[in-house]
C-alpha cells in the first residue's frame, strides 16, 4: 500500500459548515497523512452559509479536531484565511490552538524553490469574476447542480461505483467558466512573477491543477466539495495533486478486492 508520508500538504475550500462538504473523505485523508507542514489556504470554514442557518454535522467538528491534533502532535500548521472566513482575518499574526493564522506566506520547498501561498479571492479583481462560480452559474443554478451531484452519487454508490464530481465535470465544458479558469490561472501567475517567486500556490476556484504558465509553477490544490484534492510536497520538493477518491479506491482494491464502496458522503 503507498505510503502518505510528505514534506507540506495543502488543502482548501473545505468549507465546513456546508452540506456539500465531503468531511468524511477529508477524515480518512487526513488519518492517512503524515506531513511536516499542512497549509490550510482558505475557506476551511463556510461562515457565509453558517450565518444563512448553514449545518454543522458532527463529522465536520472531527475534521476541525483532527486538524488541531496535528498541530499538537507537532506539524506545523498555518491558516490563511479566504473569502468564505474572511471573519478570522481579524485573528491574522495570531497563533490559535497551535495554528498559525496569517494573510499569507512563503514556502521554500527542498529542491528550493519559492512559492507564494494564497488563497486566491484577491486575484478577483484581476480576472472581474467576482464570486466566481455563482458568475457562471448563479447562486440557485450552483445549489442544483450540487444538488444533482449528491443524487447522483448516491445512485452510483449503490451500483458500487465511487465518487465523481459532476459539478466539475460540467464546469470544465462550459465556456464562460473554462474562461474564469485560464484566466485565473494567467493572473495568479502574473502575481508571482511579479513579486520574484518561483510559483504560487492557491485555491478559490475549486479546480486542482498543477501547470507551468510563462515559467511560473501554478499549484491550485483544488477543493474538497466536488474534487476532494490536495496539493503535496514529497520530501525531495516534487509536487503533486492527490485525488484522494481515485486514492480511496485504491487502498480498498488493495485490501480486499471485490469490498464495496463505503457510505461516506454526508446525506444532506
Amino acid at each position: 500500500m503507498r505510503p502518505y508520508r510528505f514534506r507540506s500538504v495543502w488543502i482548501s475550500d473545505i468549507h465546513l459548515g456546508f452540506k456539500d462538504c465531503k468531511a468524511e473523505y477529508l477524515l480518512d485523508f487526513l488519518e492517512a497523512v503524515d506531513c511536516e507542514q499542512l497549509y490550510l489556504v482558505g475557506d476551511f470554514i463556510d461562515f457565509w452559509n453558517l450565518h444563512k442557518g448553514g449545518r454543522w454535522p458532527v463529522a465536520h467538528g472531527r475534521v476541525l479536531k483532527a486538524v488541531l491534533d496535528k498541530a499538537k502532535q507537532g506539524v506545523r500548521v498555518v491558516y490563511i484565511p479566504g473569502n468564505h472566513d474572511e471573519v478570522a482575518r481579524d485573528y491574522l499574526g495570531l497563533l490559535v490552538g497551535g495554528i498559525e493564522i496569517v494573510p499569507e506566506c512563503g514556502h521554500r520547498t527542498a529542491d528550493g524553490r519559492r512559492f507564494l501561498v494564497t488563497h486566491g479571492d484577491e486575484l478577483d479583481n484581476a480576472v472581474k469574476c467576482g464570486g466566481w462560480l455563482t458568475g457562471v452559474f448563479g447562486d440557485w443554478m450552483y445549489d442544483v447542480l450540487l444538488f444533482v451531484n449528491r443524487w447522483t452519487n448516491r445512485i452510483r454508490r449503490r451500483l458500487n461505483y465511487p465518487y465523481w464530481s459532476l459539478a466539475n465535470f460540467l464546469k470544465l465544458r462550459i465556456g464562460q467558466a473554462a474562461a474564469y479558469i485560464a484566466r485565473f490561472e494567467a493572473a495568479a501567475a502574473h502575481e508571482a512573477r511579479h513579486r520574484g517567486f518561483d510559483g504560487i500556490v492557491c485555491g478559490h476556484i475549486h479546480k486542482a491543477e498543477l501547470a507551468d504558465i510563462g515559467g511560473v509553477c501554478y499549484a491550485n490544490d483544488g477543493d474538497w466539495i466536488e474534487s476532494c484534492t490536495a496539493l503535496v510536497e514529497h520530501a525531495d520538493g516534487r509536487l503533486e495533486i492527490l485525488y484522494w477518491v481515485a486514492e480511496m479506491v485504491q487502498r480498498l482494491r488493495e485490501a480486499q478486492p471485490a469490498v464495496a464502496m463505503p457510505e461516506l458522503e454526508p446525506v444532506g
